[in-house]
């Protein structure tokens, strides 16, 4: 089973069995940004919690994602640098961007639950 957090930043981190978490931008995000047409996609190592590892440019803006805990990153989604659209097609499946092991798990139980992520774009509508 996995399990799904939010960030402020509207990315959302599916924990998943093995202890991964793979990272993507919300419905929201992309709605936002609108058509993106660029990702930079980071390479694997170690990164702190809030280094820039991805670029997106969209036709409205241009946005960076952050690490959003300390961990090692181990894979990226290398699709989105032929096909970005994916992110706006699909932002919670082929849309991720990477996958990473945090150095304490135990964090992302304070990140938001999906009620919390909808009670946060309530509040700030």
């Amino acid at each position: 089973m996995t399990i799904l957090r939010f960030t402020p930043e509207h990315e959302w981190l599916r924990i998943e069995a093995n202890g991964e978490v793979t990272v993507g931008i919300t419905s929201f995000a992309q709605e936002a940004l609108g058509d993106v047409v660029f990702v930079q996609l980071p390479d694997t190592g170690r990164y702190e919690q809030g280094a820039e590892v991805a670029v997106l440019e969209s036709v409205k803006a241009a946005s960076t994602i952050a690490m959003p805990l300390t961990g090692e990153l181990l894979e990226v989604n290398q699709a989105l640098a032929d096909s970005p659209e994916r992110v706006n097609e699909a932002p919670m499946n082929d849309g991720w961007f990477f996958r990473f092991r945090p150095d304490n798990p135990e964090v992302l139980n304070d990140l938001m639950d999906q009620a919390g992520y909808d009670a946060f774009l309530a509040a700030n509508a």
